[in-house]
C-alpha cells in the first residue's frame, strides 16, 4: 500500500510516496525550499510541485508546523500569519485538483505526524507509559503519547525557557544561526529536556528532526535526565511517513483497531470496523490517532 506524504517545514517542503507496510519511503524524497514569506498560496504551490514531481494522483497526507484541528491551521509560529484559522486542508486539496482529481489532502501537526510514525515503526514501537517525541529543526515540535495514545497539538517548543520560547533557544536553526558548538547546543537542549521532564515525567524521549542524523555528536553530552533518550529511527523522514499514515487512515474511516481521539479535538475513539485482522489497515496500531480533517 502506497500513500503520498508531504512534510511542510519552515525551511523546506519535502515529500514522497510511502510504503505503509514497511513504514518507509517508497521512492527518494523530493524537496523544495519553503517560500519566504511562507504564505498559504505560496506554500500550496510548493506542495503541488512536490506532488507533481512524482506524477502522483491519489490521497495525500501533509504536515503543518503548528496547531491543526479538523483541517484548519490555528497557529503560525514559523510561517506567514495568513495560516491562522485557515481551512488549509481545503486549500491544499483544491490546489492538487480536489476530490474529483483524486488528491484529497489530510492535514495534521508536523510533530504529531513524526511521533505517530516513530511509535508505529521506529524508536517508540512497543513502548508504554509516557513517550515524548521532539523534533529539532526550524522550531521544536512535540508529540506526547500516554500508553501509546497521542495527546495532539502539544507544541512544547513554545514552553518558556529563560524568558524565551524554548525553540528560540534550543532549536536546530538556533544552533546554525548562532554557530553554537555541539557542546554549547547540547547544554541548551539539556536544560530544555529537564524542563519538559519536570512537567511530564516521561520514560522515553525520542529526538527527531534533521539533527537526529548526528545524534552521536550531542546525545552523549546530555546529562542529568532520568528518562531514556534515543534518536528517532526514521530520522527526518518521520513526518512524511506519519502524514501518509494519517491520509490512509482518513480514507479508511480511521484506524480499525484502538484508534485514538481526533487530533486537536476531544472526540471519542472510533468504533472498530469489524473487518477481520488480516484485512486491517497497514497502519492499525495502538497509537492514538489524529483527526485528519480534510
Amino acid at each position: 500500500m502506497r500513500v503520498f506524504g508531504v512534510d511542510i517545514g519552515g525551511t523546506g517542503i519535502k515529500g514522497a510516496p510511502v510504503d505503509l507496510e514497511r513504514g518507509d519511503l517508497a521512492d527518494e524524497r523530493h524537496k523544495v525550499l519553503t517560500p519566504h514569506p511562507a504564505t498559504p498560496e505560496g506554500v500550496a504551490d510548493c506542495v503541488k510541485q512536490v506532488v507533481d514531481h512524482f506524477g502522483w494522483s491519489g490521497p495525500v497526507g501533509a504536515t503543518f508546523p503548528g496547531v491543526v484541528t479538523g483541517g484548519t491551521t490555528r497557529t503560525a509560529a514559523n510561517v506567514d500569519k495568513g495560516w491562522i484559522d485557515l481551512d488549509a486542508a481545503a486549500l491544499l486539496t483544491e490546489r492538487l485538483g480536489g476530490e474529483a482529481g483524486g488528491s484529497p489532502v489530510t492535514l495534521l501537526n508536523d510533530a504529531d505526524a513524526a511521533g505517530l510514525a516513530e511509535m508505529q515503526f521506529g524508536a517508540g514501537r512497543g513502548r508504554g507509559g509516557t513517550v515524548i517525541v521532539l523534533t529539532f529543526g526550524t522550531g521544536i515540535g512535540s508529540a506526547v503519547f500516554t500508553d501509546g495514545r497521542l495527546v495532539p497539538n502539544t507544541e512544547l517548543g513554545h514552553l518558556e525557557l529563560h524568558g524565551h520560547d524554548a525553540e528560540k533557544r534550543a532549536s536546530g536553526k538556533v544552533k546554525e544561526d548562532e554557530e553554537l558548538s555541539w557542546q554549547q547546543w547540547a547544554h541548551r537542549v539539556q536544560k530544555y529536556l529537564a524542563h519538559v521532564e519536570a512537567l511530564f515525567s516521561p520514560g522515553l524521549f525520542v529526538i527527531g528532526g534533521g539533527v537526529s542524523r548526528k545524534a552521536e555528536k550531542f546525545l552523549p553530552l546530555i546529562e542529568g535526565i532520568r528518562a531514556e533518550i534515543v534518536p528517532a529511527q526514521l530520522q527526518n523522514n518521520a513526518g512524511i511517513v506519519g502524514a501518509a499514515m494519517a491520509a490512509h487512515a482518513a480514507r479508511a474511516g480511521g484506524p480499525p483497531a484502538r484508534g485514538g481521539s481526533p487530533a486537536g479535538s476531544a472526540a471519542p475513539a472510533r468504533p472498530a470496523t469489524g473487518r477481520p485482522a488480516a484485512a486491517r489497515s497497514a497502519v492499525a496500531s495502538p497509537v492514538g490517532w489524529p483527526d485528519a480533517g480534510r
